[in-house]
C-alpha cells in the first residue's frame, strides 16, 4: 500500500484490473470503505455452580455490546456493521472472564466512516465491574465518485462506444487498490474481464469478453489526453 500511494501521487490516472461487477460487466466507479474493529471484554471469573453470583460474565456483556453494534446498521445510507467473529470463556462451568468480537464495517463516504468510528469507540459497559477495550478504525478509505473519477468514467464510456460496448457503472461493496489510488489520482476500477463466482468453486470468465475488454483497456492506455 505505501508503494501504491507513492505511485498514485505521480500518476495521471489509475486503471484497476479487478473484474467488473456482475454479468453485465459494469465498471466500478465507487467502492465502500472498510473498517475493522476489535472489542475485548474483561469480566470476573467464578465457579458457575458454586459461586455464580461472584462472577461477572464477559460473554453476557459482549451480548449487550453486539446488540448496540447491530443497531448502528443503516442500510439506506449503506452503513453496515457486522459482528463476524466472537470468542469467549474457557470452560462451561466457569463464568467467562474474557470475551472478544471482531467487527467488519462498510461505508460509502468518509463522513459516515468518521461517524461510525466515533460511535463504536464511545461504547460503554452495561454491567458493573467490566472492562471494555475497543481497537480499530477505517483502514481502507472509500473510493468516492470524485470529479476526476467521473471524468475518467465518461472517457471510458465514450471509448466503449467505439467498440460497440454500452458500458455501465456501479458501486462495489468490497475494497481494492482503487480505494487507495482514488485518494490521489483519477481512478477507474473493474477493467478486468467479465465473469462470475468470485472466490467460489465455479468462478469463471467469459472467454469471448476477454478480447473486447483488452481492447478497451488498450485504448484507455493509449489515450494521452
Amino acid at each position: 500500500t505505501p508503494i501504491i500511494k507513492r505511485l498514485a501521487r505521480i500518476a495521471e490516472r489509475a486503471f484497476i484490473l479487478e473484474p467488473p461487477l456482475g454479468l453485465d460487466g459494469k465498471l466500478k466507479t465507487a467502492r465502500k470503505g472498510i473498517g475493522r474493529f476489535v472489542i475485548t471484554v474483561k469480566g470476573k471469573a467464578a465457579h458457575a455452580g458454586l459461586d455464580p453470583q461472584k462472577g461477572v460474565s464477559a460473554i453476557v456483556e459482549l451480548s449487550h455490546q453486539i446488540q448496540q453494534l447491530h443497531a448502528l446498521n443503516d442500510f439506506e445510507k449503506g452503513i453496515t456493521v457486522n459482528v463476524g467473529m466472537i470468542q469467549g470463556g474457557n470452560s462451561p462451568n466457569v463464568v467467562a472472564a474474557e470475551s472478544k468480537a471482531i467487527i467488519d464495517v462498510r461505508v460509502y463516504n468518509n463522513e459516515d466512516g468518521n461517524y461510525i468510528t466515533e460511535k463504536i469507540h464511545q461504547l460503554k459497559p452495561t454491567l458493573d465491574d467490566v472492562e471494555l477495550t475497543i481497537e480499530g478504525g477505517i483502514g481502507r478509505q472509500p473510493m468516492e465518485r470524485t470529479s476526476k473519477n467521473k471524468q475518467l468514467w465518461e472517457k471510458a464510456k465514450a471509448t466503449g462506444e467505439l467498440l460497440n460496448l454500452e458500458l455501465q457503472q456501479a458501486t462495489a461493496g468490497g475494497g481494492s487498490d482503487g480505494n487507495t489510488t482514488s485518494l490521489y489520482t483519477a481512478t477507474l476500477d473493474g477493467l478486468g474481464t467479465t465473469g462470475d463466482g468470485a472466490h467460489a468453486e465455479h468462478e469463471f470468465i467469459y472467454i469471448d469478453k476477454l478480447v473486447e475488454r483488452t481492447a478497451l483497456l488498450t485504448l484507455l492506455l493509449l489515450d494521452d489526453k
